[in-house]
């Protein structure tokens, strides 16, 4: 049965946690290790109980993309595309226009383009490549928006 890890620590004294949920889903297991250890041990990670993503050592929340879209202008359709190249993370922020936007000229797209890079970088303490996409291109099912590709091979 799968689960998420939660440390406590009974034994030690004035130590302020009690229940510390790390929202990592795994589960028990009793399998004998190659190494030769028999006791119970937590498997392999396997995912995440929120959508936390560690990108570079930084934890991103896609909610805190979707603000800085916003406070940019820029409408809540967006896609975050997370990928593994020469064991480097990258992200790649996906932004749908509106029709008034797509209409714009080229230069007007890529200076907002480097606005939003520049917003982020201050927001999340990385880099992540932001493109502007047409109207409707981000692909959605049943109505909602996929937020997160993530491409790494953990």
């Amino acid at each position: 049965m799968h689960g998420t890890v939660v440390f406590t620590s009974f034994a030690k004294e004035a130590f302020p946690i009690i229940r510390y949920r790390t929202k990592d889903i795994t589960y028990i297991t009793r399998e004998k290790c190659k190494c030769g250890r028999t006791h119970a041990r937590i498997h392999r990670l396997m995912g995440r109980s929120d959508d936390m993503l560690i990108i570079k050592g930084v934890n991103v929340y896609p909610s805190q993309v979707e603000e800085v879209l916003i406070k940019h202008g820029m409408p809540a359709n967006y896609q975050l595309i997370v990928d593994r190249v020469n064991n480097s993370d990258t992200m790649e922020v996906l932004v749908e226009m509106t029709p008034e936007m797509f209409s714009d000229t080229v230069s007007s797209i890529e200076s907002k383009e480097k606005e939003i890079v520049a917003a982020l970088k201050s927001m999340l303490g990385i880099y992540a490549k932001v493109k502007l996409v047409e109207p409707k291109s981000i692909t959605r099912s049943e109505g909602k928006a996929v937020r997160v590709i993530d491409k790494r091979k953990i």
